[in-house]
């Protein structure tokens, strides 16, 4: 049994197809089959119910799968690691960011963590969450911090902060007048929403806002970025529900109103590798405590 064996069987399992699986690993069915008959044939039991459709795991192919998922994500965190290891003269941390971060505490947290690390060379890449989890495993980036929660055993998550949510209007909006706003004030104005793609993001975020009050959002546009979501705005197309931080962006244009649901929050979240026990991430965390100025403030999030 090799680790290929584990990597096919693992996208069979994972598309429930034969020929899903083959397109996704680039490789002609038949040979695809002819691998999995011959794991079955190692393994002494069968792990697909060939008469399915979709395709279903027994419980033998089950167990296995779990198995080998853990045996690939070990792998995939050795492989890293080595490559770490033959990078110790160059040593650098690559931080992955979704774009509302920058309005935030992320500029202090780089720039306090490059003030005691001068030899330190750190990178930034601007992608959304889901990117920065298949970065972090892929060993492209060292740390990420994004909007979205999700559960990956492969990955550590630290909240550190809740923000609250604010109405961007334009100047010249009904509401403008209001010094705080409730949801159901907001439930039936025209919304623009970000980012388009891809998903899911920070924009399935706010939609749920709607479902969870059972209202429809009245989505009239869907932009990739915040700063065109605001330009709209501006314009006075719809209003945007952006992160608390974004008021730092002034701008003359755009009016912001707090929301009276305390429970409307975006969390800001540090992910990195659960295996990752390397002093730089270890003090960028601690960076991130002293500039929110306790430790309080970031709360441990595990996978479940």
């Amino acid at each position: 049994m090799e680790l290929r064996h584990l990597r096919y069987f693992t996208a069979v399992a994972g598309e429930r197809s034969f020929t899903r699986a083959a397109e996704k690993l680039r490789i002609a069915q038949p040979p695809l089959s002819r691998q999995m008959r011959d794991l079955e044939e190692e393994l002494g039991v069968a792990l697909f119910e060939r008469g399915s459709r979709p395709l279903r795991l027994t419980p033998a192919g089950r167990f296995f799968h779990e198995h080998a998922l853990q045996i690939l994500e070990r792998a995939d965190e050795l492989r890293i690691t080595t490559r770490r290891f033959g990078e110790a003269g160059r040593r650098q941390l690559i931080i992955g960011f979704v774009g509302s971060a920058l309005y935030g505490g992320l500029p202090d947290v780089v720039r306090g963590f490059r003030a005691a690390h001068s030899r330190l060379e750190v990178g930034l890449i601007e992608m959304n969450t889901v990117e920065q989890i298949a970065a972090l495993k892929e060993g492209r980036i060292d740390v990420g911090f994004g909007r979205l929660r999700f559960d990956d055993p492969a990955i550590r998550r630290e909240v550190i902060v809740e923000e609250s949510l604010l109405v961007a209007l334009s100047p010249d909006h009904p509401l403008r007048e209001r010094e705080t706003l409730r949801f159901v004030d907001i439930a039936a104005e025209p919304l623009v929403l970000y980012p388009r793609s891809p998903r899911p993001s920070y924009a399935d975020q706010i939609l749920s806002f709607f479902r969870d009050r059972s209202m429809e959002a009245q989505v009239v546009q869907e932009v990739r970025e915040l700063q065109t979501a605001l330009g709209l705005v501006a314009a006075g197309v719809g209003i945007s529900l952006v992160p608390q931080s974004v008021q730092h962006l002034r701008r003359h244009d755009v009016l912001y109103r707090p929301l009276a649901e305390d429970s409307i929050t975006s969390p800001l979240i540090m992910s990195f590798r659960a295996s990752d026990t390397s002093p730089e991430v270890r003090e960028i965390l601690e960076v991130i405590r002293a500039i929110y100025n306790t430790s309080r403030s970031i709360v441990s999030s595990p996978a479940n």
